[in-house]
Formats: C-alpha cells, sequence, structure tokens
C-alpha cells in the first residue's frame, strides 16, 4: 500500500474537481481541451527543471512512496503531478471567475506585480548560491514581467487571490508530499540549495514555484479559450451564411 502514496495524492487531489467539471452549472468538461493543451506547454519547462534539479541533487524521491516507473529520473507520478494539480487549480480559478468575476481585485494589479518583484529580485539577490530560492524567484520576475509589461493579462490580482484560497489545498497536498504524517518526505530537498524556511514541512520556494506554474496555466489556457471561440463563432457564421 506504501508505494500508492504519491498517487493516491494526485487522485485526491483531483478526483472532486474532475466530478464537479460535469456539473451542469460549471460545465468545466468543455474546456478540457484548453486545459490540457496549456497544462502540457507549461509542464515542459517546468518537468526539464525538475530532471535538472533531481540530476543535480537539489530535491529527490524517497521511491519507497511511488510506483516505481521511473522516466527521465522522475517517477511516473511526478509526470502526472504536472496534470493533476493544475486541473484542481484551474477549475478553482475558473469556478472563481464564473461565478464571482472578481473584477474588483484588478485595481492591485500594479502592487502585487511590483511588490512580488521586488521581493523575489532581492531574494534571488541575496541567495544566488541555493539553486531552488535562485531559479524559482528569477523564474517568478520573468514570467510577471511578461504577464503585466508585455500581454498586459488584466487578470493577475483574481488569479493571486484565487491562489491564496488554493492555500487550502496546497497545505495538505504539499505537506504530505513534504513529510507530513509520513515516517519520511516523499520529496527531500538539499538543505544548501534553498532557504530553509519552511511552511510546517512545505518549503516556501514550494509555494512560489506553485504560483508561478499556476499563472501560465491561466494564460494559455485563457488564449486557447479565446480560440475555440472564436472557431466556433467562425462555424456558426459558414453555417448561417
Amino acid at each position: 500500500m506504501k508505494q500508492y502514496t504519491y498517487l493516491l495524492i494526485l487522485i485526491f487531489s483531483v478526483i472532486v474537481c474532475f466530478i464537479a467539471s460535469f456539473d451542469k452549472r460549471i460545465e468545466f468538461y468543455k474546456h478540457f481541451g484548453a486545459f490540457l493543451k496549456s497544462a502540457l506547454i507549461v509542464a515542459i519547462p517546468f518537468i526539464l527543471w525538475d530532471i535538472w534539479f533531481t540530476e543535480n541533487g537539489v530535491w529527490w524521491f524517497n521511491y519507497e512512496y511511488t510506483l516505481g516507473i521511473n522516466i527521465a529520473g522522475l517517477p511516473i507520478e511526478e509526470w502526472l503531478f504536472f496534470i493533476c494539480i493544475p486541473f484542481s487549480c484551474m477549475f478553482t480559478y475558473f469556478c472563481f471567475d464564473t461565478f464571482f468575476k472578481l473584477k474588483w481585485i484588478s485595481g492591485f494589479n500594479n502592487i502585487i506585480v511590483f511588490v512580488s518583484i521586488i521581493v523575489c529580485s532581492l531574494v534571488a539577490l541575496l541567495n544566488t548560491d541555493k539553486d531552488y530560492t535562485f531559479v524559482t524567484a528569477c523564474t517568478t520576475i520573468a514570467i510577471l514581467i511578461c504577464l503585466h509589461f508585455i500581454v498586459h493579462a488584466p487578470w493577475i490580482s483574481q488569479a493571486s487571490f484565487v491562489f491564496f484560497v488554493l492555500m487550502l489545498g496546497f497545505f495538505p497536498v504539499n505537506g504530505i508530499l513534504t513529510g507530513t504524517g509520513l515516517d519520511s518526505p516523499i520529496v527531500n530537498y538539499n538543505p544548501d540549495k534553498f532557504l530553509g524556511i519552511r511552511m510546517l514541512t512545505i518549503p516556501i520556494e514550494d509555494a512560489v514555484y506553485g504560483y508561478s506554474q499556476f499563472l501560465l496555466v491561466i494564460y494559455f489556457f485563457k488564449m486557447f479559450q479565446k480560440s475555440e471561440r472564436n472557431s466556433v463563432n467562425e462555424q456558426a457564421f459558414l453555417t448561417d451564411f
């Protein structure tokens, strides 16, 4: 049973959201295609990051808690992580966006972006020797600059609010992965490669890492959603014509 631990964490983190996707009030299932494409695109750089960090001992996995199927040095569950966790996050964001809109939060975009960039810049400059900390901070800075100053995404504050709500699920999921309630962690971290600041058993970098991934998935999801709507409108126009 122990070898199913990581897999069960993923299943329980996604099952409720998956079932709720077929609720008539939500109908998130209609956007499965847009989600899958965005999740896979975002997964590519993050998986490469994961492989590189694993190979260089920044973190490593306790295979007693996995099925034992490894691809490129990562357990199969770690690959599934980049689909399952973003799915639950994207579903939650979709629900908030559908039922609450949260447009009033848009006024905080500049504050959130500038404060985040300043904090991440200071952290990166002061911790160039800590691979996880440095790469995470730099990645977050790059993503925020791209979304806010280049593509002018108006939803960063809404996404940030939803991510704060998602922390309610982040703590139990990442908590178990990092050792809460287990004899030993599923994911282990080299103490020389991160700040050493933990939220319970979770390195603070994990939250920033997840935030960056979340923002990118939303960006591509919205892009593919728009493409799907345009395609439907074109088909409707051709049918009417």
